[in-house]
């Protein structure tokens, strides 16, 4: 990978997310963990406040400059920001788009980014197409080379783990909206086993919330930018408004991606079995990482794994109830990413903000039963789901 200076020889992914470069932060002491300046201001040497690379920590701190070249490092981007939460993120990317002009998303989305898109399109004047990415055909006749200014993806989505060309997406959207802006969202892979920014996306954004942090101890938003024209008019809105991370949550965002490489690895592997356990039953599962699914050479063009997130539907809603119910090591929570597993039914929780008509017109399964698995032993995991089919009157075969 590209390193972030000519003077050192290039790591793999999993050494460059340990190793801080020296030049990301300036310290004196030459402490071990990155300082954490828990300060607002910071005191200047002449009267018209000039001479001092930081002056108040809305426009930037030290501990938060560190996390943003570290993670600019580890995503390839010309610059990287670090915000409030993951929805910030997204809130600082839509500022990008103006009244009358358009953006055309997927139709199957992370809830609080769908509650997002309709508040900007109700009261922005801003049009929004949701169309099915995984064809992209279906995102190419939605361009307008005049009124669409912004793309948007995940791949996989969240939570039926549909996979869109990213590649082919971009190149489409740049020939034919030379203005517009392709934007990812990637928390579901995290930059560890997929870099959209080499796909041809200009925004890369993240939940650091997830896997980035990968405790859920730390709410915190990442954005990626692979122009500095891109990053200067993001950087412009996160010092307006004032949305940048603190220190000590950028501390805590740095300790975490740290061990980012090992905890994904550990989950994949567990998500692997978990998903081949569930198909040996019968069940419909969602998950790229099994040979049967449509998408499996498509996501494995894109990434490098296919990540710690499966679906799965039974068939029926009060049955799925009891499974997510019945679980002891899977704790019912919304969210991903951290190291101990998550069991949730989307449509009444994270996707809960959908309206109901509107999840049937894009087959959203109520009954859909999301997996987030963590760093347990795959053992146990795949015994306490076991119970928890039992309990609900499913016939397991061991």
């Amino acid at each position: 990978m590209t390193a972030s200076n000519s003077d050192r020889p290039s790591y793999h992914l999993a050494t460059e997310l340990v190793y801080i470069d020296s030049d990301a932060v300036k310290d004196n002491y030459n402490a071990a963990s990155v300082p954490i300046y828990q300060t607002a201001t910071f005191k200047q040497h002449d009267a018209d406040g000039s001479g001092g690379e930081y002056d108040y920590s809305r426009s930037g701190n030290p501990t938060r400059t560190a996390v943003e070249a570290h993670m600019a490092k580890i995503m390839k981007a010309e610059r990287a920001f670090v915000v409030s939460t993951g929805m910030t993120a997204l809130d600082v990317i839509l500022r990008l788009v103006k009244n009358g002009q358009e953006i055309i998303a997927g139709d199957d989305l992370y809830g609080g980014t769908n509650r997002l898109l309709t508040y900007i399109s109700q009261y922005n004047g801003v049009k929004v197409h949701n169309v099915d990415t995984t064809t992209p055909e279906k995102v190419e006749q939605r361009l307008d080379p005049v009124k669409t200014r912004l793309v948007l993806l995940e791949s996989p989505t969240n939570p039926l783990i549909k996979i869109a060309d990213i590649r082919t997406i971009a190149a489409k959207v740049h020939e034919k909206c030379p203005s517009a802006l392709v934007v990812v969202d990637n928390t579901m892979m995290s930059p560890y086993l997929q870099n959209t920014l080499d796909l041809g996306a200009d925004i890369e954004y993240h939940s650091g919330t997830k896997y980035l942090s990968g405790h859920h101890d730390l709410m915190a938003g990442v954005i990626g930018c692979r122009s500095q024209q891109v990053a200067d008019q993001l950087y412009f809105v996160i010092n307006s408004n004032g949305s940048g991370l603190g220190p000590f949550d950028s501390w805590l965002l740095l300790r975490g991606v740290k061990t980012l490489g090992i905890r994904m690895e550990q989950q994949q592997s567990n998500a692997v079995k978990i998903a081949d356990f569930l198909e040996a039953q019968g069940l419909k599962v969602h998950y790229p990482g099994l040979k049967s699914n449509p998408q499996y050479e498509l996501h494995k063009s894109l990434s490098s794994g296919p990540g710690a997130v499966l679906s799965f539907e039974t068939g029926d809603v009060g049955v799925s109830e009891r499974i997510v119910e019945s679980a002891r090591l899977w704790g019912i929570s919304v969210s991903f990413g951290c190291v101990n597993s998550l069991i949730s039914m989307p449509c009444k929780m994270s996707h809960a903000s959908i309206p109901a008509e509107i999840r049937k017109q894009r087959h959203l399964p109520e009954d859909l039963i999301r997996l987030c698995v963590g760093i347990e032993h795959h053992e146990d995991l795949i015994d306490d789901l076991a119970l928890a089919l039992e309990k609900a009157g499913i016939e397991v075969k061991r």
